[in-house]
């Protein structure tokens, strides 16, 4: 059996799963102050009456890193830059405590100035002053060479708790969004800790055994220990959750928008015949622009318990979220409120939600019933407006899926997928109002932590070969040997295969879903007095995100099963 665990700000979902299909699924509140007793929660319901050694496989999703980074809740870290000639570092500071360096390292991977080690320890002097306990370090192209983040390292180890460096985070050498990669990497380190502790307390005391796999931004998972070292592939795993949970109803042939509405926001995500579409660059959310590979999400600020309010005569619904619905004990009106009104959905006290609608509709100069279905429609316009222009916006570009570049591809889709609680209800309208068919998927309320529990464990490896210079190396593997001249194309992707099959096999992956492509690959000759030198290989593979084998059942069970979730439905 499986486990799956979204870890909301909100709430947290978990769902039992067995090849047969879905055996439970239960529902608490998360308390962001108690992550240890919010999981304990949850598995001590999930578990019930289940021997908790028949559970093969746990997967982690969360929102709280991806929501620290959104609310500016992350902490101050020390980033040291060496670049040398060229670039400023100086034009991409991420905060306070950042410090360009002494030292350089050219495109080959050769070094041009040294690191100066009484800078470094002057600069590590500062930092403990100023209660620093966690550094990243970036070098320009550390990628080809990682010496000086080497040698800055060994410098800081003594006085730092945790350091990460720039070849270890990603072997791509777009300096600027390596630095910000760096900087999340360490910002997010503290929370995620935290969360890592509480949740392997948490199933130790549960006596679960299984492995421990989290969700990252790219739709595939790792293990937990492997997620200490990159917990800045944890932001954005929430809305990765959503779209891994869309797959299994989506059509083979078909474009499909899929909608998670939650309770603060909804996420909103494209599947080209189930594939998801893919960020190629990485993350970028506000001022962070990074090499964190990702699916290509957005969120919009709109969801069931955004606070509705009166401004200049005309209803506006969040971005903000004052608490929960009137109707479960908010002080504030909500479009959840508007569909308790609307006998779309039940609710013990429907008459605080009343009195939410009554406020309103006095500043409207209307009825309460009239009120509450200004607000419903409002909100399933400004859901069903910002997809189309999602659309607008990915049509104007080249179209990335996880598994191929399309060019010239228009996205049209052809269907809509609704997750989260309060999914059901607006199904009818979103549909009315898109003329696209819409359905609420099944189980719709822990979709999300399904989707994470059949998620394929995924990962890269960046080989680079140069002939001339006798070197075949990955950085971010910590691999490095020589070769000769005659070393070949074929030899880069053998040698990339087996680096990314080893560190697949690490990270938690099955044999079985060892599904390999060759993301990229270039090949330069090297050439002085017009003879060849020698030559250039740069290869990426990966292995495919998707969800595993063995558990189709989960789907056909969850789809018998569903009655087409009609409004006002429980999914």
């Amino acid at each position: 059996m499986l486990i799956g665990l979204d870890v909301g700000g909100t709430h947290t979902d978990a769902v039992l799963l067995s090849k047969k299909g879905l055996k439970r699924k239960i529902k608490v509140l998360t308390d962001p102050s108690d992550l240890f007793n919010t999981v304990l929660s949850g598995l001590d319901l999930l578990l019930d009456n289940i021997d908790p050694l028949d559970v093969k496989r746990i997967v982690l999703s969360t929102t709280l890193t991806t929501n620290a980074v959104v609310q500016q809740r992350i902490d101050p870290v020390g980033i040291i830059v060496s670049s040398g000639p060229g670039i400023d570092p100086r034009l991409f500071r991420t905060g306070n405590h950042y410090f360009p360096v002494a030292g350089s390292i050219d495109h080959r991977g050769r070094e041009r100035s040294p690191v100066d080690p009484a800078e470094i320890r002057t600069i590590a002097k500062i930092l403990k002053k100023e209660g620093i306990k966690h550094v990243g370090v970036i070098g320009k192209f550390s990628p080809r060479n990682p010496c000086h983040e080497l040698q800055i390292q060994a410098l800081l180890a003594k006085d730092f708790s945790k350091i990460f460096l720039g070849h270890h985070v990603s072997g791509n050498l777009n300096f600027p969004r390596r630095i910000a990669t760096v900087h999340l990497n360490t910002a997010v380190y503290s929370m995620h800790k935290k969360f890592f502790h509480a949740v392997k307390r948490s199933l130790e005391q549960q006596g679960i055994k299984a492995p421990i796999q989290i969700l990252k931004a790219d739709g595939g998972t790792m293990n937990l220990e492997s997620s200490m070292d990159f917990p800045g592939q944890t932001i954005l795993s929430g809305p990765a959750a959503s779209v891994m949970g869309a797959i299994g109803y989506a059509p083979k042939d078909q474009d499909v928008l899929v909608l998670d509405i939650g309770g603060t926001t909804t996420d909103i995500a494209i599947l080209v015949k189930q594939a998801p579409l893919l960020e190629p660059v990485g993350i970028g959310r506000g001022i962070y622009k990074s090499l964190i590979r990702s699916l290509k999400t957005y969120s919009k600020g709109l969801g069931g318990d955004s606070h509705v309010r009166v401004e200049n005569g005309a209803i506006t619904i969040g971005p903000d979220r004052s608490g929960p619905a009137m109707a479960f004990g908010g002080l504030h009106p909500t479009p959840t409120d508007a569909m308790v009104v609307l006998g779309l959905m039940e609710a013990e006290n429907k008459e605080s939600s009343l009195g939410g609608m009554a406020d309103i509709a006095d500043k409207l100069g209307t009825t309460p019933l009239k009120a509450a279905q200004t607000i419903f429609q409002t909100a399933c316009a400004r859901i069903v407006e910002e997809a189309i222009k999602i659309v607008d916006r990915i049509n104007r570009k080249p179209v990335y899926t996880v598994h191929e570049f399309l060019e010239g591809y228009r996205i049209q889709p052809r269907k809509i997928l609704l997750l989260g609680g309060p999914a059901p209800y607006f199904a009818n309208e979103i549909e009315r109002q898109s003329g696209i068919e819409t359905q609420a998927v099944p189980a719709c309320s822990v979709a999300n932590a399904i989707g994470a529990a059949l998620a394929r464990t995924t990962c890269e490896v960046s080989l680079l070969a140069d002939t001339e210079l006798g070197i075949v190396a990955a950085p971010e593997e910590d691999f490095k040997e020589p070769i000769s001249k005659s070393y070949t194309e074929e030899d880069v992707i053998e040698r990339a295969y087996a680096l990314l099959s080893e560190k697949a096999l690490k990270s938690g992956s099955s044999p079985d879903d060892l599904e390999v492509e060759v993301i990229e690959f270039q090949k330069f000759n090297i050439v002085r007095k017009f003879s060849t030198q020698g030559k250039i290989f740069r290869a990426k593979l990966q292995v495919k995100p998707g969800l595993i084998k063995g558990y189709d059942q989960v789907y056909t069970q969850l789809n018998k099963n569903n009655d087409g979730t009609p409004s006002g439905a429980e999914c």
